[in-house]
């Protein structure tokens, strides 16, 4: 099958998460400075068989794009030029951030870690490709 890939893009950094080749599992992957993440992802795409893209999509409470979202259009306008045959698919991104300090209070890291705002990153990408998963 192949690897599903997910971002949760950010202005300073950007988390990404993958799914194992039979794609039933999401795990965190790292967390790429984001003005070097089209690096990063030539050389993982070119080592490992990635089969999609999954991007986290902002919204607000009232199912209206976030802010955010003006910074993103040009990413994925990018990444579909970097990568013309890989699909790309949005998802729902609400919630992560705060899901994802909740994962980490409830793995019992210290509040030092938890500031860690890269594995907060990481980790709402793992939520983002996890909630894909099981919608589909």
């Amino acid at each position: 099958m192949g690897r599903i890939l997910a971002l949760d893009y950010g202005r300073k950094r950007t988390g990404i998460a993958v799914t194992d080749e039979l794609q039933l599992i999401a795990s965190g992957l790292t967390t790429v400075a984001t003005h070097e993440l089209f690096d990063f992802l030539k050389k993982y795409v070119a080592e490992e068989k990635v089969v999609k893209f999954v991007v986290g999509e902002p919204r607000q409470m009232n199912n209206t794009p976030s802010e955010v979202e003006v910074l993103i259009i040009p990413f994925l306008n990018r990444l579909k030029k970097l990568f013309p045959e890989m699909p790309i698919e949005r998802e729902d991104e609400r919630f992560t951030s705060k899901l994802a300090m909740r994962t980490m209070i409830d793995s019992g890291l210290k509040r030092k870690q938890r500031r860690d705002k890269a594995l907060v990153d990481e980790i709402s990408a793992t939520i983002i490709l996890q909630a894909y998963l099981n919608r589909n």
